[in-house]
This record gives C-alpha cells, structure tokens and sequence, in this order.
C-alpha cells in the first residue's frame, strides 16, 4: 500500500550577499587598478620633481642633436680670424674662440656627437652584455665559468685606457663609429654580470620550471620569459653608461686621440681652449657647462628610474 504519510520538508534558507562584510573577502575586486613593476615604477616617477627635469633636459639635448638648424643656422666649421676671441655681439651670444669661430654654434652642434657616440656605445654595450650575462646566468656551468672568465679579462683592462690604445693605432681613420667600438668593446662586462646576478634569481622561479615543462625549449624559454623579467637593472645601467660613454669621448677628444679637428666636438673644444684659460675662459667654460649638464642629467634620469623599479627602495622613501 502507498505511503500517504505526509512529507515535512525543512525551510530553505538563502543567505543575503554581504559585500561589505565577512562575505567580501572572497570576492573578485574587479575595480581594482592593475599593478606591476613597470606600472608602480611609472606611478613612483610621476610624483618625482627630479625625474621631470632630467627628462625635460634629455629631450631638449636630443631634440639639438637632431635637429641643430633649428637653434643655429651659423655653420660650426666657418671662421674668421678677424673675429678672434671676440666678445659675444647679437646673433653671436656665446662670442667667438680663438680662430673666430662661433662658440654658441659649435656648442649646439657638438650635442649631436656626443649623443651619437653615447647611443652607440650604449647599444654596443647593451648587446654585449645582455648576450653574454643571459647565457651565462641562465644555463649556467661550463658555460657560466667560460663567459665569466672572458668577462674578466675584459674587466682588468680600463676601458678608457683601452680605447687610448686603440685610437692611437686609427689616427687616420677616427670618427664617431671608431671611437664608439672603441670605447664600447671593453666597456660591456659591468652589464653582463649584473644581468647574469638577476637571472640567476629569476630562472629558480616556477613560471620558468612550468615553460621547460611544457616542452618549451631553453634558449625561447630564456628569451621569452626569463630576460623580460631580468631586464630593469640592464636598463639602469644603460642610462647612466651613456652619460659614461658621453665622458670618455670628451676625455679621449680631449687627449688629442680622439675625433679630429673636422668633426665638431665639446672634448676638442675645451682641448683647444684650454692653453688660453686666464686670457679668455669664455670659449672652455661653455663647452664644459654642456657637457656637465649632459652627463649630470642622464645620471639624474638613471638614479630616479632606478629608484622606481626597486620596490625597497619606494618603500623607504
């Protein structure tokens, strides 16, 4: 016989969403704004006074270099010996050096040298350096122990003297490439050993362990996942090699083995001037100011960027 026994069913209960409450903590907070190193850096040097002036600096020495007519159509190279260490006079506001020739013009033009040699000497040193510290740090062993040891020895020798050497040996034929490989071929173990030290703290990470698992090869998987993450210090580094590189030509220039007389160049400037210091310092002292303030803002510009991308060091500011 059926079962006419009536069924009492227990009341169903459906709690209310608590969105501000215990209930919120598993909640996907999708308004939340999207955070990584690169954004938190470029948060950090928004409110960074100095990053804006060094930045302001850097782009009007590129926009000189490039484009030279537009602050001067006075050429660097035309001279008269009649206006020989003249004052300055209107169109002339720097004056004139020793053999007539228009101090504010050669200023202008000498930018573009310098940050040609500085780029090239900073790309030169960045391929090298990345090249060599991501094979080193990341497959490691006889590898690691055979790049290092090359590293070495290009650390012994100071690029500088080097680059003396090796001038020395092209008198006949410098110019701005020559003395880029010059500067650029013994300067590149300083990057390749802090990259090396990076990598060799992210290649332990597990999205790197799940790539080689999935049968990604080693060199794509250093490449595509492990350099990306490696690559802040590199760019640091960088910054602050080109105002390096901005020195040392204006120190070699400055030798007399550096660019020669036909290419325009602060080091040579100031290496002309030099001997007529007491009598007339106005043609050393404006070459110099452009270097100085060169130099001084990409170190700014490195310092800050450097800042940024260290979250310890956001943290203690």
């Amino acid at each position: 016989m059926p079962d006419n026994t009536p069924t009492h069913r227990m009341p169903h209960f459906v709690a209310d969403v608590d969105e501000e409450g215990i209930g919120a903590v598993d909640a996907v907070r999708v308004s939340e704004r999207k955070s990584n190193l690169w954004l938190d850096a470029w948060r950090d040097l928004r409110g960074r006074w100095m990053f804006w002036l060094a930045g302001f600096i850097v782009v009007l020495l590129t926009i000189i270099a490039i484009f030279p007519g537009l602050f001067v159509q006075i050429s660097p190279t035309t001279c008269n010996l009649d206006d020989s260490n003249d004052p300055p006079t209107a169109g002339h506001p720097m004056g004139f050096d020793f053999q007539g020739c228009d101090v504010y013009s050669r200023v202008i033009h000498g930018a573009s040298t310098s940050l040609s040699v500085g780029v090239i000497v900073t790309i030169i040193i960045a391929v090298l350096g990345i090249v060599i510290g991501a094979f080193a740090g990341f497959f490691g062993g006889w590898v690691d122990s055979l790049l290092m040891r090359i590293s070495d020895m290009f650390f012994a020798i100071p690029y500088i003297l080097a680059a003396v050497v090796i001038m020395s040996m092209f008198l006949d034929n410098r110019n701005i490439l020559v003395i880029s490989l010059a500067i650029g071929f013994f300067a590149w173990p300083a990057t390749a050993r802090i990259l090396r030290s990076e990598i060799l703290r992210v290649r332990s990470n597990d999205f790197v362990l799940a790539s080689e698992a999935l049968g990604v090869s080693r060199v794509r998987t250093m490449f595509t996942h492990v350099l990306p993450n490696s690559i802040a210090p590199v760019i640091v580094v960088s910054t602050v090699g080109l105002a390096a590189a901005i020195t040392a030509e204006a120190t070699l220039s400055f030798l007399g083995v550096g660019l020669p007389g036909n290419i325009v160049s602060w080091g040579t400037d100031i290496s002309k001037a030099q001997i007529r210091l007491r009598t007339d310092p106005l043609p050393l002292i404006y070459p110099s100011i452009a270097l100085s303030l060169t130099v001084l803002s990409f170190i700014m510009l490195g310092e800050t960027v450097r800042d940024a991308l260290d979250p310890k060091a956001r943290a203690l500011r």
